[in-house]
């Protein structure tokens, strides 16, 4: 193990696949694709002191919940996912679990797209730079994409309520 950084993956590991790699890989893309936002967002004449209004703050918040879940966790989006992933059982309603699909484990790039692919939590910090970066590169454009979104998650939100209200209906008939 004359490799340096071997040595700190094993030591780090405890015995366990962790791909640091990977996550030294996904973390630059991830800085260089924020990077390429603020110097597109300066060409573009953004001021330093550019703010968000709350409002937008809010639709941007419950999208980036909506479209990290889509990406993440929907059945439909599945097809998106299926190059890293395997399918495990079923989630929360017209959602699946999956994990990292075993040929690409040590894969340490594949491996951990898998992770992030999988993870709503973890796309949530993509999703959001994004939105962010598109609300002051495209802000009209932007509130049109987010407005759906949080138009979708509070549907969402009312088919569950409804769900419940229909479950403790049931519950009093007996």
């Amino acid at each position: 193990m004359d490799n340096p950084a071997q040595h700190v993956q094993h030591r780090y590991a405890h015995g366990e696949h962790r791909p640091l790699g990977g996550y030294v890989a996904t973390g630059l893309t991830y800085a260089v694709a924020a990077g390429g936002l603020l110097i597109a967002g300066k060409r573009k004449g953004a001021a330093a002191e550019t703010r968000i209004s709350a409002s937008d703050l809010a639709l941007i918040t419950v999208a980036t919940h909506r479209l990290a879940r889509t990406l993440a966790k929907d059945a439909v989006t599945s097809p998106l996912r299926a190059p890293v992933t395997r399918y495990r059982e079923t989630g929360m309603p017209s959602e699946v679990n999956e994990e990292v699909a075993p040929e690409v484990k040590d894969r340490p790039l594949l491996h951990t797209i898998g992770e992030l692919v999988t993870c709503p939590f973890c796309l949530g910090q993509w999703v959001a730079t994004g939105l962010v970066g598109g609300h002051v590169l495209a802000p009209t454009l932007t509130r049109l994409v987010t407005s759906t979104l949080t138009a979708v998650a509070g549907a969402d939100a009312l088919q569950f309520a409804y769900s419940a209200l229909q479950r403790l209906e049931g519950s009093d008939e007996g």
